[in-house]
C-alpha cells in the first residue's frame, strides 16, 4: 500500500484565532502520528488572511514536540525570503532536537505578494531577484553549512570555520520543492530528493518527475531518486458529504486563482450560502477533479490510482475539508477524518 504523509498550511477559519488554528493543526499532526502517517510538512506563506503558517521552524518545534514518531517538516521553507545562515541554523537545531524526525523542504517561490516579498528582503527588491537568481548557490550553502565538518572559509590572511551549530551529529533531509520542470532538473543535478506539488496546479507532474528520475546524478547521502507527490484531500462517510466539506477550500482557490479579496476560510454552511456565477463554478469543480474527494473506498481508490500512474510510494495529502459551523474552534475534525478514512 502507498505510504501516506500530510501537508499543512495551518489553516484559519472564520471563527478561528491563529491561536485556535495552531492548537487544530497540533491535534491534527497528533492524528497523523497515531495513525502511522510518515511525515507533517508544514507550509510558508505570508500575509494571507486564511494561513497561519508564516514561520515553519518555529510550528515544527511546536509539532515535534508534541508527537513521538512522525517526521516534522517544511513544504516548504521559500528560501530567497531568508539568508542561508539562517535557515541551516533553524533547521540543525530542530534536527539536534529530534534526530532523525525533521525533512528540511525548500522552494524557490516567495510564497507571498510583492509587496510582503519585498519587506522580507529588508526593502530591495533587486536583492530579492538575486536571491532567486542565486538559488543553487543557496541550496548548496546550507547542505555545506548543515553537514557535521561545516566549511572553512579564507578571510583576508587566515581560514575561519562556519557551522550551523557545533556539534552535529545527525542532518535533517533536505528535499527540493517545485511545481515546474526547474527545481527537478536542480535536484537531479545535485542528488537531492524532490516533490512535486500537484496539489497546487496537477500540471505537468509526469514530466517533471520522469525528468528527476532520468537525469538523477547520485550523491553520497541519496545513491537513488527518491520523490513523491501532494495532492488536496477531502473523505467523508459518503461523496456528498466530501463534496460539501470540499466547498470553502474551493472558493478559497478560486479566490486565489483569479485575484478575488481573499478572506479567512468559511464554513460549510457559509460556503454553501455564498452565490456562485456559472464561470466559477466550472472553474471549481475543474479544479477539484485533480483533488481526491469521496468516501473512503472511492478516496483510497483515487489514491492508489494517482500513486501507480506516477510511480510513487509515496503520497502527501493535504486535507482541506472545511468545518461546520459551531466547531470547536480549536479542532479540525473533518480534517482529521480525511486522515482517520484514508488510513483504513
Amino acid at each position: 500500500m502507498t505510504a501516506l504523509s500530510v501537508l499543512d498550511l495551518v489553516t484559519v477559519r472564520s471563527d478561528q484565532t491563529t491561536g485556535d488554528a495552531l492548537a487544530a493543526s497540533r491535534g491534527l499532526a497528533q492524528v497523523a502520528d497515531q495513525l502511522g502517517y510518515r511525515r507533517y510538512w508544514v507550509a510558508e506563506h505570508h500575509n494571507m488572511p486564511a494561513v497561519a503558517s508564516t514561520n515553519p521552524p518555529v510550528i515544527i518545534a511546536m509539532l515535534a514536540a508534541a508527537t513521538e514518531r512522525i517526521k516534522v517538516g517544511s513544504g516548504g521553507v521559500m528560501l530567497p525570503n531568508h539568508a542561508p545562515l539562517v535557515v541551516a541554523e533553524q533547521f540543525a537545531l530542530l534536527e539536534a532536537a529530534f534526530p532523525g524526525r525533521i525533512d528540511l523542504g525548500i522552494g524557490r517561490a516567495p510564497g507571498t505578494d510583492p509587496l510582503t516579498r519585498y519587506v522580507l528582503r529588508g526593502g530591495s527588491a533587486e536583492s530579492a531577484d538575486d536571491a532567486v537568481a542565486k538559488f543553487p548557490e543557496y541550496v548548496e550553502d546550507i547542505r555545506t553549512l548543515m553537514s557535521t565538518d561545516g566549511v572553512e572559509l579564507q578571510i583576508g590572511p587566515r581560514r575561519q570555520p562556519l557551522r550551523a551549530t557545533p556539534a552535529a551529529r545527525t542532518i535533517a533531509d533536505i528535499w527540493l520543492l517545485g511545481s515546474s520542470d526547474y527545481s527537478a532538473r536542480l535536484a537531479a543535478e545535485k542528488g537531492l530528493p524532490y516533490v512535486f506539488a500537484h496539489h497546487f496546479s496537477g500540471d505537468g507532474t509526469g514530466v517533471a518527475l520522469d525528468l528527476y528520475r532520468s537525469s538523477y546524478r547520485p550523491s553520497p547521502e541519496y545513491p537513488e531518486p527518491r520523490t513523491f507527490l501532494t495532492v488536496n484531500a477531502v473523505v467523508a462517510e459518503t461523496e456528498e458529504e466530501a463534496r460539501r466539506r470540499a466547498l470553502p477550500n474551493v472558493q478559497q482557490m478560486i479566490a486565489l486563482r483569479t485575484g478575488a479579496p481573499l478572506h479567512p476560510q468559511r464554513t460549510v454552511e457559509e460556503a454553501e450560502a455564498v452565490e456562485m456565477t456559472a464561470d466559477q463554478r466550472a472553474f471549481g469543480e475543474a479544479m477539484a477533479t485533480r483533488w481526491i474527494v469521496g468516501s473512503a473506498d472511492q478516496a483510497r481508490a483515487q489514491l492508489e490510482e494517482l500513486a501507480t500512474t506516477y510511480g510513487v510510494d509515496e503520497v502527501m495529502v493535504h486535507p482541506v475539508a472545511g468545518a461546520s459551523a459551531g466547531t470547536d474552534a480549536t479542532t479540525s475534525p473533518a480534517r482529521e477524518e480525511t486522515l482517520r478514512l484514508l488510513a483504513q
